[in-house]
Parts: C-alpha cells; sequence; structure tokens
C-alpha cells in the first residue's frame, strides 16, 4: 500500500461518520451474522462445492438471493427459473439505486460501482435516518463507507465461516430457525411506515396461498405481488398529495 493510500484510509477511519455509520450497523449485526452463517451452510447442504459456495457468497452477496436460488438449484429447476427468481428478489435494488443517485449522481463512476455492490436494505435504511434530505453532504460518503465495510464483514465472516463448517455442523442445531429468526428481526426493523407494511403483508399471504405451486414458484410469485403492491401505494401515495396541493391551490 502506497503512502498516499495509507494516508488516506487512516483518515477514513479517524472520520466521526465512519464510526457513525459502523455503530449503526450494530444493532443488525447479530441478526446479518445469524442469517450469513445460515446461508453459508444452506449452500454446501444443497451440494455446492467449497470453491463454488465461496465465490458465490463474495461474488452475488445477496442473502436473500441465495437463499431463494438455492432450494431450486437442489430441485433441478431450469436456469431460466433460477435466474428469474434472483432477478425478482433484487428488484429492490432498483429502487435503491434510484435513491442514491441523489446523494451520489457526483462521484466517479467506479466509485457509485463500489457503492451498488456493497448496498443493502440495511444500510439503506439507516443512510435515510441519518440523511432525509435527498442531497449530497461530505459527511454521507465515510458514512455509507463506515456502514458497508461493518455490514459486508458482518455478513461475509459468518458465511465463510458456515462454508467451512458445514460438514460438522448438525442440522440438529436448528439453524434454518435461527436464520428465520434472524431474518425476522431484520424484517421487522425495516417496517417503518404502511407501504412496507402492506407489502409485507401481501407478500406473506401470497407465498402460503401459493405454497402448493412446484419449484418454490410461490416464492416468485410473494416476490412479485410484493413489489406490485410497493409500487401501487406509493403511486397512490403521491397521486394523493399532488390532489392535495391542487385542492389547496396556489395561495396555500
Amino acid at each position: 500500500m502506497s503512502a498516499a493510500a495509507r494516508t488516506a484510509l487512516r483518515a477514513w477511519l479517524a472520520n466521526p461518520w465512519t464510526r457513525l455509520g459502523a455503530r449503526d450497523m450494530l444493532g443488525t449485526g447479530l441478526g446479518i451474522a445469524a442469517w450469513g452463517l445460515v446461508t453459508g451452510v444452506a449452500m454446501v447442504k444443497t451440494g455446492l462445492p467449497t470453491g463454488l459456495a465461496v465465490f458465490m457468497s463474495l461474488l452475488v452477496y445477496a442473502g436473500s438471493a441465495q437463499l431463494s436460488v438455492l432450494p431450486l438449484l437442489a430441485a433441478g429447476a431450469p436456469l431460466w427459473v433460477i435466474w428469474l427468481t434472483a432477478a425478482c428478489v433484487n428488484l429492490r435494488f432498483v429502487i435503491f439505486s434510484s435513491m442514491w443517485r441523489s446523494y451520489f449522481a457526483h462521484l466517479p463512476r467506479w466509485h457509485r460501482m463500489l457503492l451498488g455492490y456493497f448496498s443493502g436494505d440495511v444500510i439503506f435504511v439507516a443512510f435515510l435516518k441519518r440523511f432525509p434530505q435527498p442531497q449530497p453532504a461530505p459527511e454521507q460518503v465515510p458514512y455509507f463507507w463506515g456502514s458497508a465495510v461493518s455490514n459486508w464483514l458482518a455478513w461475509q465472516l459468518p458465511s465463510l465461516a458456515g462454508i467451512a463448517l458445514a460438514n460438522v455442523i448438525p442440522l440438529s442445531w436448528g439453524l434454518g430457525f435461527a436464520g428465520v429468526l434472524a431474518l425476522l428481526g431484520i424484517l421487522l426493523s425495516m417496517l417503518g411506515d404502511r407501504t412496507s407494511w402492506l407489502a409485507t403483508l401481501v407478500a406473506g399471504t401470497a407465498a402460503i396461498a401459493a405454497f402448493a405451486l412446484p419449484l418454490k414458484l410461490n416464492i416468485l410469485l410473494a416476490i412479485v405481488a410484493a413489489v406490485a403492491t410497493g409500487l401501487g401505494a406509493e403511486a397512490a401515495s403521491r397521486a394523493l398529495q399532488r390532489a392535495q396541493q391542487r385542492a389547496r391551490g396556489p395561495s396555500a
């Protein structure tokens, strides 16, 4: 590492916004770690070779997508079903990216690409709580990277440990149930408005109603239903706000 890089790293670590971002991830870190451990074990138990499981953990870095496609891989589902499921699960990142643009559009493309890779649900929620106004500020980049590095380590280290120890961790430990509890904890911490609650209830209802579908397609159906509900609710909310503004008139 060059002297300039070491200086930049020390300055980043010393930045109070970096430390604040890392601290904001501590609340969900335990749940993320449990989720990562379960996913690492699940990849190997599903039949993925260790090297491919490590590659998937580091490259995909999306626990919901990984857990969604693993049953499909085990069931021998067609490739198009696997790709479509992963794409639908990650559709929310298109929305996230449009929001990130308001804060980071001024950064170089390579930097924005890295931001996209390290972005995550809990980071997005924590960031918007700290910076509700969609406009750039100097402290946002160190805050994001403090959050992102903390979240990445909380996921990857347990995931890699799960991959390494999958063959010695018995199923009787109930890690699957622990993973469900971790996901529920993370989910509940992110339900902050009526739209997210409505989308979650619709997704759960759709998943249960379509449980009999083959190849775990009820998951895909639940995702589509949740995304459609969320987008519809947001569109209705914006339309209602515009109608209220017109009703108040230009003098309001």
